[in-house]
């Protein structure tokens, strides 16, 4: 079939200007099916550490984590623009506790009809429901192994996505089976190295090199003695930022 010149090199920009006028009018047409804009990807990895110790109780002598969890969290992920949370619990023995929860989703895979808004407010749902399972279940195992939590939440979250941040909730007052870190003397620079020489030997050194830290509770079984408590954040800096090299943010620090 013979096709005259004219009809075989239609203009492209004639083309587009057809496809700038129909595209409109199909949005209108089901403007209840698509055609709606979607929202920008949440790409950044994050992690939550839940202390399920006896000092996280909800008493006068506790920090209360549950309270500190359901205050900073869903914050937390919607601050971060988180976009998978994984998480490792606080317990006597941290990297093998059973009560670590699976990883959630916040941005799920959707289509052009998908209401975005709702999907992401029930995976922030899903996202708390699992870190009060977490911490209910670390409350039957006790214990304070905030060395061993670091490092499996450090082994956990991906690589990819950002940079990796890390919502600790937990006094820190590292204390298991075989450390305690109230007995140790952190009074000084070289003391305090000399503590975190000896975490590192026997217990490695937490992969969280490059990550942003976010303590919830640090320190807070030393409210009556501000120069106990000094050393004690002085420690955990130290450890944190000198040794894992990560870095430590006090924004949701209650």
């Amino acid at each position: 079939m013979h096709h005259s010149a004219r009809t075989a090199h239609r203009s492209p920009a004639r083309a587009a200007r057809r496809i700038a006028v129909v595209v409109p009018l199909v949005c209108a047409l089901a403007s209840l099916v698509s055609c709606t804009k979607q929202e920008a990807a949440l790409t950044t990895p994050c992690g939550v550490v839940v202390d399920g110790s006896g000092s996280a109780a909800a008493d006068p002598k506790g920090f209360n984590a549950e309270a500190k969890l359901k205050d900073t969290l869903v914050e937390f992920l919607t601050d971060q623009k988180c976009g998978t949370v994984d998480y490792a619990p606080i317990t006597w023995s941290s990297r093998s506790s059973s009560c670590r929860q699976d990883q959630v989703d916040l941005d799920p895979p959707h289509d052009a009809n998908t209401d975005q808004k709702a999907q992401r407010a029930n995976a922030l749902n899903q996202a708390a429901t699992a870190a009060l399972a977490e911490l209910r279940c670390a409350r039957t195992q006790d214990g304070s192994d905030v060395w061993g939590a670091l490092a499996r939440i450090g082994e956990a979250v991906p690589g990819k996505g950002g940079t990796p941040k890390l919502l600790v909730v937990s006094d820190f007052d590292q204390a298991d089976r075989e450390f305690a870190l109230s007995r140790q003397d952190i009074t000084t620079q070289a003391k305090r190295a000399e503590v975190i020489d000896s975490l590192v030997k026997s217990r490695g050194m937490p992969g969280i090199k490059g990550m942003d830290v976010f303590p919830v509770g640090l320190g807070m079984q030393y409210w009556a003695n501000p120069s106990e408590a000094q050393n004690f954040e002085s420690f955990w800096t130290e450890a944190l930022e000198g040794r894992a090299k990560a870095h430590v943010d006090n924004q949701y620090k209650r």
